[in-house]
């Protein structure tokens, strides 16, 4: 049986790393794909564990080559999944887990049908800019663009299959747990 591709998006600071980490630790099966990026790393972030860190050069072969499942530029830099990776995990009969930005979702679910869209939002964007902030990662201009970002993205919401408010890292995780034990149960999996 092939496996699912979930698809978690949303605003940057919603939690939705965070959310993935636990998922995985709590459900065994799943892959998380890991994005390609021209960003620089964060203090603590490897190569190849968080992201692909990739010159432009690099990111611009693989988007002639057509190796990429999608790919955006996002807080002016770009992203992208690696289209034969997530191929592979698929046919192998595991869940993937895709943490991409909304118009990378919205892209694989044109070309997944299938897939399983879930938006991760947060309780509001005082709470998003305090996340953001505490990160102390952004400059005052950098933050507001993410924030300028987030308003545009939830008016993507109703385009997903879930909505999960991530206000308790608790119920979030466990929503999203449910989430994927439902649909397994659905097609047919213990």
């Amino acid at each position: 049986m092939k496996g699912t591709l979930f698809i978690v998006s949303g605003p940057s600071g919603a939690g939705k790393g965070t959310l993935v980490s636990k998922l995985v630790q709590d459900l065994d099966g799943l892959s998380v794909s890991v994005s390609a990026t021209t960003r620089k790393p964060r203090p603590g972030e490897r190569d190849g564990i968080e992201y692909h860190f990739m010159s432009d050069v690099q990111f611009d072969a693989l988007v002639e080559e057509n190796g990429f499942l999608e790919w955006a530029q996002v807080h002016g830099q770009r992203y992208g999944t690696l289209a034969d990776d997530v191929t592979r995990v698929l046919a192998s009969g595991r869940d993937v887990i895709l943490e991409i930005d909304v118009q990378g979702g919205l892209q694989v679910k044109e070309r997944y049908p299938d897939s399983v869209l879930v938006f991760i939002e947060p309780p509001s964007l005082d709470v998003l800019r305090q996340r953001l902030q505490g990160r102390g990662t952004e400059s005052g201009e950098a933050l507001e663009r993410r924030l300028e970002t987030a308003r545009v993205e939830l008016t993507y919401k109703e385009r997903y299959n879930a909505v999960i408010i991530n206000d308790s890292l608790a119920a979030a995780a466990a929503e999203l747990t449910n989430l994927i034990v439902r649909h397994r149960s659905e097609r047919g999996e213990a």
